[in-house]
């Protein structure tokens, strides 16, 4: 589907835990990271943990075996293969700092200091032709501000009970994109492929409306009136 991009937050969204923090604990890391945390930022953090724990001799292939144990309900992983089956573009998985806040902060209070995902969510989508509608799922805190910033004809999924649909209940009027909100894999499954369809059928009845208007305009030769000819199509979109 062209016309619609769907953009999921991952840990806690996708998987029901933080990738990060499986990884530390699967490898026998808890306590430095917790010694750590208080004193850097978290993407900071995580870069010395994976070079202590590279230092002790851990590989790719044991992060991966700690990765295999990830939460994952199944009717998520069927969504998303739903999605992609249907056409949807996904938004890629990508895992670094996207600002340098000690060069550049962003300059977002909602958001974290690595990143802001109302430029990321928007870089998405003026780098992509047409006009796309979104459908934002996410679960936390920094999932609000992209939330803030959708359009309207957008919709926003925020995880029930966990801080984003916290701070959207404060203020639901401020957002200008639909809010459906999700508890479990099953209801994730439910509402996002009930959005896709709905967007679906709208943009396929839309597509079915376009309305063709002609005028005619009389042509004479030597003042005689020969014929009436149809000028160009106009066609608008409902």
């Amino acid at each position: 589907m062209a016309g619609v991009v769907v953009i999921f937050d991952f840990d806690n969204t996708i998987i029901d835990c933080d990738s990060d923090k499986l990884v530390v604990d699967g490898l026998g890391a808890t306590d430095l990271f917790n010694e750590l945390l208080p004193t850097m930022p978290w993407n900071s953090l995580m870069d010395r943990m994976m070079k202590e724990l590279h230092s002790q001799g851990k590989t790719i292939e044991d992060i991966v075996e700690v990765l295999k144990t990830t939460p994952i309900h199944p009717r998520i992983v069927a969504a998303i293969k739903t999605a992609h089956a249907l056409g949807y573009e996904l938004g890629r998985l990508r895992i670094q700092p996207f600002c340098d806040f000690t060069v550049c902060p962003h300059g977002c209070s909602f958001c974290p200091p690595n990143m802001c995902k109302s430029v990321i969510t928007e870089g998405i989508r003026a780098s992509i032709e047409g006009r796309k509608r979104m459908i934002y799922l996410g679960d936390g805190v920094g999932d609000y501000c992209p939330s803030l910033n959708l359009r309207e004809g957008d919709f926003v999924m925020p995880r029930k009970n966990f801080p984003v649909f916290d701070k959207i209940c404060q203020n639901p009027l401020a957002l200008k994109a639909e809010i459906h909100e999700w508890t479990d894999g099953e209801e994730f499954e439910h509402i996002l492929l009930k959005l896709i369809n709905r967007i679906t059928i709208e943009e396929t009845t839309a597509a079915q409306f376009i309305t063709t208007d002609f005028k005619l305009e009389t042509l004479s030769v030597s003042g005689h009136e020969v014929f009436h000819k149809a000028l160009p199509v106009l066609q608008q979109w409902i």
